[in-house]
């Protein structure tokens, strides 16, 4: 079939805006942007650009537009950009503005939606990369359903101090060293100088990179986009190529909910654990199924992490960063690993997933392990439950060492991020404690915080692999050890961890999946009742937030009120 025949077959969307008597006014303020008679007959893409210049891994991303820009001209389209509001979660973590972090993503994806929808664009290609940007981006390609692409910025290069290699994670936990004595105030301030050296996502599978990766095994951009670095050449090609079919998909009239089923989920599940990604794909999965129409349950996160292998051990479960897994092959390189297991699912490249793993060799055996040889016979997530959490937790497993899979001690409570960090830091968290941070959920805190500062300084202090941390916050995907989050039901709702007091025994147990304090649950109905809820006041968007949001363990998405 000729193109133009297909271009025929396929009515624009945008016509409704640009064709018609009526119609002129529109027309002539479109003509004001520089469009003429042969523009207002071409496919309409907006480009939705997260571009600033606060957060690094989008201060590149103009760049990346251009070459957008480019591909959607040469394949016979014509482009409008927007801005999308984008967070630094490294810049915010520990301060009040990292509660606005995840509520964040449902700016991105109502923004995208107004935008896309009042203007009738033919179809949208989100330029992304960071934590919450990324999951909102694809919550709205859902949501909208029309013809649209995803281009991930790319990750960092890492830093190099005294050959090793450094990423963010080396600072925060830099913080732990220098107050335990193990580095000199030099060694300190050179790390942070040189941890960071360039645009791009933070260079290990935290939650941004994780979520570039699922974004890939979604099938929603193009192959190797995921882990192409910021500064290479490639992304710049792989930028140009996903303008062109954005057009193509137009074409064609191939939407996202053609393409993303269950079956694409649970291939991006299946991926997540193999590599060890962030625990917040928990949360962000699930709000995107939603989108998508499909329903996807925490407890199959556990189900697929039992049955999947984790061969890939990228920073901060593992030696390796994103710079090794591009030269391995990619996420490519890990769908071949899966292929026995992976369900053959379409993709915007007009290519299945099947297809791409088939034709993608594994470069470095040790990076992109062998099933048989496997970091891990389980994947990188599982999901606890038991008296703490009756609707569900979860850990990043691989990021545990063997010694603390199975853990009991007294636990040390605590019911804001700031008073736990002023105590590891006095020295009065010791070895074999259960750190207890509450109301720090979804509705707690509000917005669900991240606290990595607790658990880079806890590891940097030499106490990462004796200490358990449990909360109804979040963990940054660069979070290592028995950090267990999105305790459910929170504190804030009644939950039992709003019962627990200073030297309870908190008892873990990954292998059984199991978490409890070792009280009755007469003692917690009865603490229940006499707890006080930390006064926090807030306004505009996080009020309405905590009033509209749901529990963590449905992803803690906007909820219908009445």
């Amino acid at each position: 079939m000729s193109m133009s025949k297909i271009q025929e077959s396929v009515p624009l969307r945008s016509d409704s805006m640009r064709k018609g008597l009526s119609r002129a006014p529109a027309r002539g303020l479109l003509r004001a942007l520089g469009m003429n008679d042969g523009d207002l007959e071409k496919p309409m893409i907006a480009i939705a650009n997260s571009f600033n210049t606060i957060v690094p891994g989008h201060m590149h991303l103009n760049r990346l537009v251009q070459e957008v820009k480019r591909g959607i001209e040469e394949a016979g389209g014509i482009s409008y950009e927007f801005g999308v509001p984008g967070i630094c979660d490294g810049i915010a973590m520990g301060l009040d503005g990292m509660r606005y972090s995840l509520p964040s993503r449902e700016i991105v994806a109502d923004g995208i939606e107004a935008m896309v929808e009042a203007h009738v664009a033919d179809g949208w290609v989100g330029v992304t990369n960071c934590d919450k940007i990324t999951p909102g981006m694809l919550m709205a390609c859902g949501r909208v359903n029309i013809p649209s692409i995803m281009l991930t910025g790319g990750p960092m290069v890492p830093g190099v101090y005294k050959d090793r290699k450094l990423d963010v994670i080396s600072i925060f936990e830099a913080v732990g060293e220098l107050t335990a004595g193990k580095i000199s105030e030099n060694d300190f301030a050179e790390i942070e100088k040189r941890a960071c050296p360039g645009p791009g996502s933070c260079s290990g599978l935290f939650t941004a990179n994780t979520m570039a990766c699922l974004t890939e095994a979604l099938g929603l951009s193009i192959s190797g986009c995921a882990t192409s670095h910021a500064i290479s050449e490639g992304k710049l090609d792989i930028a140009r190529r996903t303008g062109a079919l954005a057009v193509d998909l137009v074409r064609k009239g191939c939407k996202p909910r053609d393409l993303v089923t269950r079956e694409s989920f649970e291939n991006a599940l299946r991926v997540d654990n193999a590599i060890g990604g962030s625990t917040n794909t928990c949360l962000h999965l699930i709000a995107i199924a939603k989108e998508f129409g499909v329903q996807l349950e925490l407890d199959l996160f556990d189900k697929i992490s039992r049955d999947t292998k984790h061969i890939v051990a990228l920073k901060p479960g593992g030696e390796h960063f994103m710079i090794d897994l591009d030269r391995a092959g990619g996420i490519p390189a890990v769908l071949s690993r899966l292929s026995p297991k992976l369900r053959d699912t379409r993709t915007v490249e007009g290519r299945t997933i099947l297809e791409i793993a088939r034709s993608s060799p594994v470069k470095d055996q040790d990076v992109v392990r062998d099933l048989k040889n496997a970091y891990h016979e389980e994947g990188g997530i599982a999901v606890l439950r038991g008296n703490l959490a009756e609707e569900g937790c979860v850990v990043k497993q691989s990021a545990v060492v063997a010694s603390m899979r199975k853990f009991e001690g007294p636990a040390k409570v605590f019911d804001s991020e700031k008073d736990a960090t002023d105590s590891m830091l006095a020295g009065k968290i010791k070895t074999g404690d259960a750190v207890v941070v509450r109301y720090q959920g979804p509705k707690g805190a509000p917005g669900m915080p991240e606290m990595l500062g607790l658990t880079a300084i806890l590891t940097g202090m030499g106490l990462g692999e004796s200490v358990a941390l449990v909360t109804d916050g979040r963990f940054s995907g660069g979070t290592r050890g028995l950090s267990i989050g999105h305790v459910s039901p929170e504190a804030y709702v009644g939950g039992a961890l709003g019962a627990i007091r200073d030297k309870d025994i908190v008892r873990i147990d990954l292998d059984n999946r199991e978490i409890e304090v070792l009280i009755s649950q007469k003692e917690i109905r009865s603490r229940l009742k006499e707890r006080r809820l930390p006064r926090i006041k807030v306004t505009g968007f996080l009020r309405r937030y905590r009033d509209m949001v749901g529990s963590a363990s449905q992803g803690a998405v906007l909820e219908p009120q009445g």
